[in-house]
């Protein structure tokens, strides 16, 4: 049986000369044993006749926002609830700046606004247009919202010229769509342990110290971790991101309460991945009553918490434990220093002078580092994304 089989996939083509290699994808994706719709826009028209892929899928092309005269259904509804999945091959840039500005003037548009299905992205077209930075925006918009981008690759384009832009092959389209969809399931039976977010320290009972973690990139990992068949702890600092579903949250506020329930959920753990910005100071004197401001200059003096990571990491055994390194200077150097001192399997570095990395965005660019002295850059990516790398990494190390 295919990987595929009883899935079902709306292919969206839009309007570029890579049209032409919408059929073959069609045809791939109907050799895995997937269900195909197309929607196609009215400039994909001026490049392929919908004829041809009603001649392959032998089902009808959609093209037209309105239905018949009579016909009661909303079509742009029932189509974003149908499949699956939504490949859009290939993506053009005013198609992607059009969804990203949440323009909706055709079906096709009509259909990723109003679908809760993941949408998968091909993109196509010149190096120049793709470099543009109000393109590179619309794509970090859409990355953000969850989509994921097959390419775009590098070759020779319609123009002549050659560089990247070009949309990737059919066939690895479909193999990316195939893994994505398959349901993979190389966690199951595994318990994940994620750390996510801030910690904070009181100051008084009305002020605390904090940093700026929002909890994105371990919400991330503990949702794709799910995804892929773990029982996945959620350990988070004050946070206002919605639990990824199929996760156990535990809320907590300060190192010693993160600590505490990090050390729990350990026990029987298989895996740590310890996201959370866990504050390196906090006060060495609370104050029970609100600080006055008439009391004068305020001096602060703060005393180190205890790097709990450092006891897990000697104490881990078979477990594997992933450490995150946020760095704004020599930032290889420290994140391999923190590798070793913590006792890690795997240090995912942040260097929060590249932008796309860092606090408070959906998008990440990372460099994992192992004990074994391999070195894996990823660009910038969702966190999604770049979650899913951690954790191919995680499965790897067992192979």
């Amino acid at each position: 049986m295919s990987r595929l089989t009883q899935k079902k996939v709306l292919l969206g083509v839009s309007g570029g000369i890579a049209a032409y290699k919408s059929v073959e994808i069609l045809r791939q994706l109907q050799t895995e044993g997937v269900e195909v719709r197309v929607v196609m826009t009215d400039a994909a028209r001026r490049f392929i006749q919908p004829l041809t892929f009603e001649a392959l899928s032998h089902k009808e092309v959609y093209t037209d926002l309105f239905t018949d005269e009579g016909d009661l259904n909303i079509r742009h509804i029932e189509l974003a609830k149908w499949p699956d999945a939504i490949l859009i091959a290939p993506a053009t840039a005013h198609l992607l700046g059009r969804v990203a500005n949440g323009l909706a003037d055709d079906l096709l548009t009509n259909i990723l606004l109003s679908t809760e299905s993941r949408v998968f992205v091909a993109p196509a077209m010149e190096t120049q247009m793709y470099a543009n930075a109000a393109v590179q925006n619309n794509l970090d918009v859409l990355r953000s919202r969850g989509y994921t981008f097959i390419g775009p690759a590098s070759g020779p384009l319609a123009s002549g010229d050659s560089g990247l832009g070009r949309m990737e092959e059919p066939e690895t389209i479909v193999e990316a769509l195939a893994q994505a969809l398959s349901g993979r399931e190389d966690l199951a039976g595994k318990h994940v342990v994620v750390t996510a977010g801030r910690t904070e320290e009181d100051i008084d009972p009305v002020r605390f110290i904090t940093n700026r973690s929002t909890g994105k990139m371990g919400f991330a990992v503990a949702e794709r971790a799910v995804a892929r068949g773990a029982r996945v702890t959620l350990i988070s600092g004050p946070s206002e991101l919605k639990t990824p579903r199929g996760a156990e949250r535990i809320d907590v506020r300060s190192v010693a309460e993160m600590e505490a329930v990090t050390r729990t959920a350990f026990e029987d753990a298989d895996v740590l991945v310890m996201t959370a910005a866990v504050l390196d100071f906090r006060p060495r004197v609370v104050s029970s009553q609100k600080i006055k401001k008439d009391s004068g200059p305020l001096s602060l003096v703060l005393e180190p918490t205890h790097d709990f990571l450092v006891d897990l990491g000697r104490e881990k055994g078979h477990r594997v434990v992933v450490g995150f390194a946020m760095e704004t200077e020599n930032a290889e150097e420290n994140a391999k220093k923190k590798l070793e001192a913590k006792g890690l399997d795997l240090i995912v570095l942040n260097d929060l002078n590249v932008v796309g990395a860092g606090f408070a965005v959906d998008t990440n660019v990372v460099t994992l580092f192992d004990r074994d002295g391999n070195r894996q850059a990823c660009d910038r990516a969702s966190k999604l994304d770049v979650s899913d790398r951690i954790l191919d990494w995680v499965v790897g190390s067992w192979a």
